[in-house]
């Protein structure tokens, strides 16, 4: 299928398998034009937020009409957000958590898959109690892998502060630590998880695509701050739904989605976007509880000793759930 065939499927609103089945045209052209038509979205090595990647031509249908992808070095854009650089944004529910406990002028918009992490171990390792005790290389502290691997550990009594050690590595060098066994852990967002199976490094001690409870939460959650969402509310919604219809293309339609990340030069091996494409659950939006997410984080979190909010003050500040309800209604599937 190609780009043109997409974008015919998307103004129609037709059943072509891109899972853009009962959306209506009618309803965008019925709203006011967006506040801006300038909207600037993230670029970064993770390519778990693809949909944010396919939505130049379905934000052009939203009366966007220059759009840009800035480019981050890591895969944490809070900062970014807050700051105004950005001003819609994917990133991973943990983290966002941390940021708005920090006083972080956020706002949550809507989750948009689950299970795009993956704990790999050692052979020694056949489950996240038997890493109490061992050796975990993450880029960094603070960094969307410290923070959800500290929370799953949490999860089952471990102390992320005392029970483990971690140690500060790129990719590169975990992965080369991991296959000589002198680190015991390794949580990886993709592609790197695709890139440890192809090479045969280490094994899945939890995949959070299938692995409850992880399965059951969204990892990558859609925000952007609260100035932008108050000046700008028909473009916040608007901008979501491109996001929520291109994470509806990477669920029915993963080999073009895959074709089309390479195509857009936001991927460079066909077989681990298509892998990717294939593997994560896109298809949740609809059915999961988004605030749940939130919740469960949260208090995660709180066992994990990272941050000190309740789960009630970070829904209260930190989310606004008003255009995912509205969406939901629209893109009925």
């Amino acid at each position: 299928m190609h780009r043109r065939t997409f974008l015919r499927g998307t103004v129609l609103g037709g059943t072509i398998g891109l899972g853009l089945t009962g959306w209506r045209p009618s309803y965008a052209l019925a709203e006011p034009p967006p506040e801006t038509t300038h909207i600037r979205l993230v670029r970064s090595p993770s390519l778990c937020i693809a949909p944010l990647y396919l939505t130049t031509e379905l934000l052009q249908l939203e009366g966007f009409t220059k759009i840009e992808h800035v480019e981050m070095k890591g895969v944490l854009f809070t900062q970014a957000v807050a700051a105004g650089q950005v001003d819609v944004a994917l990133n991973f529910s943990g983290p966002l958590i941390v940021s708005l406990d920090e006083g972080a002028p956020i706002v949550i918009l809507a989750g948009v898959h689950a299970g795009c992490f993956e704990l790999f171990g050692t052979e020694r390792v056949r489950a996240i109690r038997d890493l109490k005790g061992k050796t975990i290389a993450v880029p960094r502290q603070g960094e969307p892998q410290h923070v959800f691997l500290a929370t799953m550990l949490a999860h089952v009594g471990i102390d992320p502060r005392a029970d483990v050690t971690w140690v500060i590595h790129p990719f590169a060098e975990s992965a080369r630590l991991l296959a000589e066994s002198k680190i015991d852990g390794f949580l990886g967002f993709p592609p790197e998880p695709q890139e440890l199976r192809a090479r045969k490094i280490g094994r899945v001690v939890v995949d959070s695509a299938v692995d409850r409870p992880w399965s059951q939460y969204f990892c990558c959650m859609a925000y952007t701050s609260r100035d932008f969402a108050r000046r700008n509310p028909i473009a916040t919604k608007r901008a979501l739904r491109a996001i929520l219809k291109a994470t509806d293309l990477c669920a029915t339609d993963p080999t073009t989605a895959a074709k089309m990340l390479i195509d857009k030069g936001f991927a460079k091996e066909y077989d681990y976007a298509l892998s990717l494409m294939k593997s994560l659950p896109y298809d949740r939006w609809r059915v999961f509880d988004h605030e749940d997410t939130v919740r469960f984080y949260t208090l995660r979190l709180q066992e994990a000793g990272m941050i000190k909010s309740s789960p009630q003050k970070i829904i209260a500040q930190g989310t606004d759930w008003r255009f995912l309800n509205e969406l939901k209604k629209e893109l009925k599937g």
